[in-house]
């Protein structure tokens, strides 16, 4: 089980406006500033989002490297899915794959893939058995 992930991204501010629009949709509401100073030398500042008290979805500025990450966010529908890839294209995502099963994983893996702002690789990803359907 993961507790955190940071993502460098070549511009923060961008890269915030963009995920203050997808991630409420995937239940992700939190956001959260961590100051880099506060920690030790050299720790780079941090944009966090997160839910229910917990922060762990964490940007920092610097070089972005989007083939080096995938990211998969849980949604709780299809319909979620299908909104998070909507909004995710609306604010200048890059499709990978649309909405739909991803029958090469279980035909209950239903899932769709964007590229963000600087070219990662995110995923909306509704898992039905995972969700007690």
């Amino acid at each position: 089980m993961l507790d955190h992930i940071f993502l460098t991204v070549s511009d923060v501010e961008r890269s915030i406006a963009f995920y203050e629009k997808v991630l409420p949709i995937l239940g992700i509401t939190t956001r959260h500033d961590y100051d880099g100073r506060r920690g030790p030398a050299g720790h780079p500042d941090l944009k966090g989002f997160g839910t229910k008290g917990r922060m762990f979805f964490w940007l920092s500025q610097g070089a972005a490297m989007p083939g080096s990450v995938h990211v998969g966010f849980v949604a709780d529908s299809e319909a979620i899915v299908n909104a998070a890839y909507r909004e995710a294209l609306a604010a200048g995502a890059t499709e990978i794959h649309p909405p739909g099963p991803q029958l090469h994983y279980d035909p209950r893996y239903y899932a769709a893939q964007v590229r963000d702002l600087d070219g990662h690789s995110l995923e909306f990803v509704f898992k039905s058995w995972q969700h007690g359907s």
